[in-house]
């Protein structure tokens, strides 16, 4: 079991502080998204993990807005990047320039990229081409860029929140599957419910739209980030990932319809995500500790895009929810 001092008055008072500004910060994102309480729950809990998320909605969900409200309210620098076919990895990065002094000598000058901010918005990222999608996979996994041979640091902290829509498909590029890994999870936006869509018109239709407040920084934001490592996580619920992340592939799963309906399961980084998850989740809803019921949680946003079915089973019309939802059913 993983141990931190729970006699430690000082580490409580801690958790219990930073899980009284997290309920500010869900309250401030809810006042601004209307009727997407679990959406902004998985993206909270993907960014304070440390990671990136990937929104995957129709059009309209308010998926931008969410990210330039998360921005606003954690203090972050944001940037955004629309992804188009002829996008190129320069535009992302940065690029060199070749400039000339006074006296007549040339040099090279390095010119940042969007990608050097906190918070990285990625619109429709399926939309460029695969060469542009791998320039974010260096800045996601080791937050740095190298150009020219030259390495240069991002910001920190340093976040992506990428969109996706499911529906249009014409003249995407599907996201490879080393990418898609580098998501701590795949957050799906609903329709809001009747209620929240009419308040949401009385809210966006007014002569005054609400605007979110400041509730962290990035000092405090990193803060809470270490502060989630060090929660204690019992046998149980580690038993309980490694079982749920091992079941989901089909070569070491003893479920036949694992076998039978998923093609390649997820990774070790699937474990380190559910891991990170489940102590995040536990500090936003006040608790010193998490529990099997936060990885039942969590299970869907962190396997969903890190399994593919066989053809034989999306022929059968088998969806990724209902074999995630049997794998859960499996930890009872």
């Amino acid at each position: 079991m993983q141990t931190l001092n729970e006699t430690d008055d000082r580490s409580v008072e801690e958790i219990e502080a930073t899980g009284e500004t997290l309920v500010k910060v869900r309250s401030a994102i809810g006042e601004v998204i209307f009727g997407q309480d679990p959406v902004i729950d998985q993206a909270l809990i993907a960014i304070l993990s440390g990671g990136h998320a990937l929104l995957v909605g129709v059009p309209g969900l308010a998926k931008t807005k969410l990210v330039e409200t998360m921005a606003r309210v954690l203090g972050l620098d944001e940037k955004r990047i629309q992804f188009t076919p002829d996008l190129m990895p320069a535009d992302i990065v940065g690029s060199e320039v070749l400039e000339e002094s006074q006296t007549g000598s040339r040099s090279f000058r390095f010119i940042q990229g969007p990608v050097f901010c906190q918070l990285l918005m990625a619109d429709e990222i399926n939309r460029a081409s695969p060469r542009t999608q791998s320039a974010l996979l260096q800045s996601m996994q080791e937050k740095h860029v190298t150009v020219a041979g030259t390495r240069y640091d991002l910001p920190r902290p340093f976040h992506v929140l990428a969109t996706q829509n499911p529906l249009e498909q014409e003249g995407t590029y599907p996201l490879p599957e080393a990418q898609l890994d580098r998501f701590v999870m795949q957050v799906d936006v609903p329709y809001p419910d009747l209620e929240a869509e009419r308040r949401m018109l009385f809210a966006t239709t007014g002569s005054d739209e609400h605007e979110a407040t400041s509730i962290m920084s990035p000092e405090s934001l990193m803060a809470a980030q270490r502060l989630i490592r060090r929660i204690p996580v019992g046998d149980t619920v580690i038993n309980a990932i490694l079982s749920l992340v091992r079941a989901a592939r089909p070569e070491s799963s003893d479920h036949d319809f694992v076998k039978d309906a998923v093609s390649w399961g997820p990774g070790p980084r699937a474990s380190q995500s559910l891991m990170l998850g489940v102590r995040a989740k536990c500090l936003m809803d006040g608790r010193l500790a998490p529990s099997v019921e936060d990885v039942m949680a969590l299970a869907g946003p962190v396997l969903r895009h890190r399994m593919a079915l066989t053809f034989a089973a999306r022929a059968d019309g088998v969806t990724m929810e209902q074999v995630i939802t049997q794998l859960c059913e499996k930890l009872d």
